[in-house]
């Protein structure tokens, strides 16, 4: 019974030890996860530029799901930001963003609403709505690029 007990308690901790970690992530995991994300809106949004520059042939479906995706990852940044991790790994993110949070925050929160919009007009399938929506995305994107990282 004590092994049991004993066993019980280990796993407690190994799972609150889980969700410190989730909560407080060293600052190398925090920059590899946003460089992660942000690599994966740049590959929908490729696509997406390519299509709609008449680079490749514009399909609606594919548009609408990777408009779909970037959603969902622009979604997922917030957290790649904690507190410390401007200090690690080689990251492009500058101080600016800790320095000044409210305001990257808000650009942030700008490019969410935006690849929200772009989503909506993908569903739309007007290709002249869907251009006009993505350079507005395009542009919270170099918003946020001017001021808080290093090219």
């Amino acid at each position: 019974m004590r092994i049991k007990g004993l066993l019980a308690v280990i796993a407690l901790l190994a799972a609150m030890s889980g969700i410190a970690m989730a909560q407080n992530p060293p600052p190398d995991r925090s920059i590899q996860y946003r460089q992660n994300v942000y690599g994966l809106v740049g590959w929908n949004f490729s696509a997406l530029a390519d299509m709609l520059r008449g680079k490749r042939d514009f399909d609606g479906a594919e548009v609408k799901r990777r408009s779909e995706r970037v959603v969902q990852l622009s979604q997922m940044l917030d957290e790649g930001f904690p507190e410390g991790s401007d200090t690690g790994a080689k990251t492009d993110a500058l101080p600016a963003i800790w320095t000044n949070r409210a305001d990257f925050d808000a650009k942030l929160a700008d490019f969410q609403r935006e690849a929200a919009a772009l989503a909506t007009a993908a569903a739309g399938g007007d290709e002249a709505a869907i251009k006009d929506q993505f350079g507005k995305t395009g542009a919270t994107c170099k918003a946020c690029h001017d001021n808080y990282k290093a090219d």
